[in-house]
């Protein structure tokens, strides 16, 4: 296996199967040159990054981020797609690796920065937030630097950006629409929903994906019309708080939002209130 590319004294890429690999160990690059063996006994970590732009901007990372935080980085990714079983965009070896570096550093400047989403993180993203605070834990064990509770929530986005495949500002707007829908219903029914019920954990995966259809102005459409007034009529109650999440959909977001959508939404509105 022979050197591509020599980023730094501790990072290097090689090529293999017509795929660049980025390889990182320290020292493994002292005193060598493109075309030099590589020094296998030195490898600590190889980065496999399918989309090649992907690979490029990493690599350009790589020169002025410390290679500790790029290992307990990775260490956090592996660890997330292990718990979620999913599969995470590679923008994440990237977007999460700068923003460990930048928290890391304002910790030891003593910056704070608040989370203004963190109590909605907490709630709508209960498996993302669970990994990020273990993340937390990740860092101080290996690097002895304790991140406040905050950064968890920024993290836990950062593994729901992945997920999703989103942009982060449209991440924070789809967890603002997702709580503000659960404000609504619960103003609604005067009632507290129960978050550990399955009927709850359906209704939130619904509305992850409502808001990411929203978003990407990708909303469901249908000529079922016949369906939705059956729904409406046999349910009542939970479409006259969809209408509530409809109006304030167009006001706030300016879409207005289609029959099979508004179907959905008094199905699982109903099922909640109702067995949850």
């Amino acid at each position: 296996m022979k050197i591509a590319k020599v980023i730094n004294n501790n990072v290097i890429s090689v090529i293999q199967d017509d795929q660049e690999l980025v390889i990182m160990g320290r020292g493994i690059a002292f005193k060598k040159r493109p075309g030099d063996e590589v020094d296998e006994d030195r490898i600590e970590k190889i980065f496999k990054l399918e989309n090649q732009d992907m690979a490029s901007k990493f690599k350009s990372l790589l020169y002025e981020v410390p290679m500790e935080y790029v290992k307990v980085t990775e260490e956090m990714i592996q660890y997330a797609k292990n718990k979620l079983g999913k599969k995470l965009n590679d923008i994440i070896y990237i977007s999460l690796t700068d923003h460990i570096n930048f928290a890391i550093e304002r910790q030891k400047q003593g910056i704070k920065i608040v989370n203004p989403l963190l109590w909605e993180i907490k709630r709508i993203y209960k498996d993302e937030f669970q990994i990020a605070l273990e993340a937390l834990k990740m860092i101080k064990d290996k690097l002895a630097i304790e991140l406040p509770e905050d950064e968890a929530g920024f993290i836990a986005m950062h593994f729901v950006n992945a997920e999703l495949n989103e942009e982060m500002t449209d991440v924070a707007n789809m967890t603002k629409i997702i709580q503000d829908i659960l404000n609504i219903v619960k103003y609604h029914f005067k009632i507290e929903l129960d978050e550990d019920s399955l009927n709850y954990f359906r209704f939130l995966t619904h509305l992850k994906f409502f808001a990411q259809r929203l978003i990407n102005n990708m909303l469901l459409k249908s000529d079922d019309d016949e369906l939705y007034e059956i729904v409406k009529n046999k349910h009542p109650e939970a479409y006259a708080c969809t209408k509530k999440i409809k109006d304030y959909i167009q006001k706030v977001h300016g879409h207005e939002i289609t029959s099979e959508e508004k179907l959905y939404l008094t199905i699982h509105i109903d099922r909640v209130v109702n067995r949850n």
